[in-house]
């Protein structure tokens, strides 16, 4: 029995279809409002704000650029703004990551020094976006939901989300057709924290991960059971807040 073939991503079709849903969103949400996007120089940012300049042209696109003190990195973000023609600011959040760091009344854990830069990056996204009548994108994947590499209520969040529902190689996919130069499209994902990979940091690669989400086949079985681990640990990320509801009738629909 000859083996079905799996269909193959067409990336022409997804760009052009987030494209559209990008302008429904707009249009239901907020017909004047500009999207706003914390540009961090990475492969998502990059073609998240691509995405909205084709669907909204590049005067409803905003993009923010937020250091953490020095950003090694950071001319990748000017790259990125500079070719989009894109109207843009800079915040850097070192200031602020000292002082509520130092107003804490207790020794910080890892973890808490990790989480705390994304969350006020966040923030300031957010006063951004109010000051000009904006909408946050989130630029989080698929690939990196499913294991939760994100920081809660940091860059997982946003108004909208056109990537979240595919996987970084669907991503890469599409961004090599969004006329976007070599070395954006291209550049190896970091955590900006440590200066690990992303691949490093996970103990597998996108290209497995992705496969194991799309197909359910992966070969390394101590792989798989990281990723399953992972995923189970994460959910939550992935849910809203839960809610008691008591037993008292509510007279309005929500």
């Amino acid at each position: 029995m000859l083996r079905k073939e799996k269909p193959m991503f067409d990336a022409l079709k997804v760009k052009n279809d987030c494209v559209n849903w990008i302008r429904q969103f707009f249009a239901e949400n907020g017909p004047d409002c500009n999207a706003v996007l914390g540009i961090s120089g990475g492969k998502d940012s990059s073609f998240a704000a691509a995405l909205c300049v084709e669907a909204l042209g590049k005067d409803r696109v905003i993009g923010v650029l937020m250091p953490n003190g020095e950003q090694a990195d950071i001319d990748m973000s000017y790259r990125l703004v500079e070719h989009l023609g894109i109207r843009h600011y800079v915040v850097n959040i070192h200031d602020a990551v000292a002082g509520l760091t130092g107003a804490i009344p207790m020794e910080l854990t890892e973890q808490s020094c990790t989480n705390m830069p994304p969350r006020i990056r966040m923030t300031a996204l957010y006063a951004v976006s109010q000051c000009c009548n904006g909408r946050v994108a989130n630029t989080c994947n698929l690939s990196e939901d499913w294991v939760g590499y994100s920081t809660r209520y940091g860059d997982s969040v946003g108004d909208f989300s056109p990537l979240s529902r595919l996987t970084v190689q669907e991503v890469l996919a599409i961004g090599r057709i969004l006329n976007l130069p070599c070395e954006l499209v291209e550049k190896v994902p970091t955590d900006g924290l440590c200066g690990k990979t992303d691949e490093d940091n996970l103990g597998f690669t996108y290209a497995e991960l992705d496969r194991y989400i799309r197909t359910g086949e992966i070969e390394d079985q101590q792989k798989k059971e990281r990723i399953d681990r992972l995923h189970k640990m994460n959910l939550f990320k992935l849910k809203l807040m839960p809610v008691f509801e008591p037993d008292i009738p509510v007279a309005l629909k929500k």
